[in-house]
């Protein structure tokens, strides 16, 4: 492999269809995505075979456009990099064998690339971008956990998701208030208007050792919560601001508390926060606020690279294939994957 590398990206773990192009040399070249949240809207949630469905659909539309608005030819591009898991099975096939069979067709190298590590990597993409070692907070739909990185592929699992994840409290207590779907944004949102003195949600976890997180108990205190307005003639709109003001809250103190903790266990000042929930304004704020008064830094991808995105795995997969890793043709595709199972840089 040489230092230099243009890599085309594909993330189809779920309910996005992203495509990238990567050079390893002049950074991001180009990247768009196709979001199914009109798809599943209607189902309050992702339907994996309709997710399939769709991403078999729109790929290769999707790379046909990207190479041509970037004025790539198919002779240009040097790797393949695609999602290999964690994931919804059939989303992970309809993008691995996109990809397999381009690689094949234009006999490249194509790697597998683990989604979360996509994630943990996100913010390399920016102009600044943090140094290893570091503490990085992972926050998605379906995953919360807290990690050590020294490096790429140098993984350590300090803190993870006992039931739900912080995303799923969020989109389980959109449901629970009849917010719609995706239901995050739309707590994240009605938040805003909420009055924070009004309700006082209990931190889980905290009170006890350790950087495992369980954000189940919380869904159900509000669920009680809100139970008990309707029982008191107090059911309003503003009832449910204020309900999601004090859940959003209790969800940014507890991921500042478990932060603080393993930055302070680890003897690190720099974090890294990403994935899809990492775009919540209020867990941003909580965070900087705790690296302020560290005197150290938090790092984020853009907005638009916090939830699944081509970028993210187009520069993972670049990484490891200027390394030389690859995947072999005989591949296969892992909803269930360990970070700490991926072999070092």
């Amino acid at each position: 492999m040489t230092d230099s590398l243009l890599v085309l990206g594909i993330e189809s773990s779920c309910d996005e269809t992203g495509v990238a192009l990567y050079d390893t040399q002049k950074g991001l070249i180009a990247h768009t995505l196709y979001t199914q949240i009109e798809l599943h809207a209607q189902y309050g949630g992702v339907v994996p075979e309709l997710a399939s469905r769709d991403h078999i659909q729109k790929l290769t539309p999707l790379i046909l456009q990207l190479m041509k608005e970037a004025n790539v030819s198919a002779q240009q591009i040097q790797g393949i990099a695609y999602t290999a898991g964690p994931g919804l099975m059939g989303a992970l096939l309809a993008g691995a064998s996109v990809a397999r069979s381009l690689a094949y067709a234009w006999q490249i190298p194509a790697i597998g690339v683990h989604h979360m590590e996509g994630h943990l990597l996100a913010p390399m993409l920016e102009d600044k971008r943090p140094q290893f070692p570091f503490i990085c907070l992972l926050i998605s739909g379906g995953h919360s956990m807290i990690i050590r990185v020294d490096g790429i592929g140098q993984y350590k699992v300090l803190g993870d998701t006992l039931d739900d994840a912080a995303g799923e409290a969020f989109d389980k207590t959109a449901k629970l208030l009849d917010l719609g779907y995706p239901g995050g944004p739309n707590v994240s949102n009605l938040a805003l208007q909420g009055d924070a003195s009004r309700y006082k949600f209990p931190r889980p976890m905290v009170d006890r050792p350790g950087l495992d997180m369980s954000f189940s108990g919380l869904k159900t205190y509000t669920l009680n919560t809100w139970q008990a307005a309707v029982q008191n003639n107090e059911a309003s709109e503003q009832t449910k601001a204020d309900i999601c003001r004090a859940f959003e809250l209790a969800v940014a103190d507890t991921l500042s508390i478990k932060c603080k903790r393993a930055l302070e266990q680890e003897g690190l000042n720099r974090l890294v926060v990403s994935g899809g929930v990492s775009a919540n304004r209020e867990i941003r704020a909580k965070l900087d606020a705790l690296m302020a008064k560290r005197h150290g830094k938090a790092f984020y991808p853009r907005l638009e690279f916090c939830t699944d995105n081509g970028a993210m795995i187009a520069y993972a997969g670049a990484q490891r294939l200027l390394a030389g890793q690859q995947t072999d043709l005989n591949f296969a595709t892992t909803p269930r994957w360990s970070l700490e199972d991926l072999p070092a840089i």
